[in-house]
């Protein structure tokens, strides 16, 4: 019930929310590359992918390497392969450094740096499985997560 009351003073965007229009990007959704699907997107947030720079779309597959900012109107809720969610809140800035998701070579990592403002986690099976692989990272401090949601704030 507290992770509800806290999503809301996100703008509304809730961990479990699905997207708009489901099928919204199916060829990207499916790619081999694909680390996790943005579920929902309020106000202004955009995808930076290398040199590249466009709005969050709700239903977009994101990639390990991705960087999602979001302006102070912006919140975002993304799902990951391995059921982990991230809700970004107003003004924040993430950047995945790595992700991996493969049971049957036993290979994990959730590895993302908060460079500013907030943001809800709520461990996947990668932090079950092992949660020794998931890191996250902010300005003065790193994270280590023992399968459970927190809130990572970052100025």
């Amino acid at each position: 019930m507290a992770l509800i009351a806290v999503c809301a003073g996100f703008g509304g965007a809730a961990l479990a929310a699905e997207p708009a229009n489901p099928a919204a990007d199916t060829t990207t959704a499916n790619d081999a590359d694909t680390v996790g699907i943005v579920k929902q997107v309020t106000g202004t947030v955009s995808l930076h992918r290398r040199t590249v720079q466009q709005p969050l779309k709700e239903g977009e597959a994101l990639r390990a390497t991705d960087r999602i900012v979001s302006g102070p109107d912006g919140v975002a809720a993304i799902v990951f392969r391995d059921g982990t969610r991230l809700t970004l809140g107003s003004s924040t800035d993430v950047q995945m450094r790595r992700y991996a998701f493969e049971p049957k070579s036993e290979d994990y990592a959730f590895d993302m740096y908060l460079a500013k403002g907030r943001t809800i986690y709520a461990s996947g099976k990668i932090g079950k499985l092992s949660p020794q692989s998931v890191k996250l990272d902010t300005p003065t401090a790193t994270v280590g997560v023992r399968g459970t949601r927190l809130i990572l704030e970052a100025e």
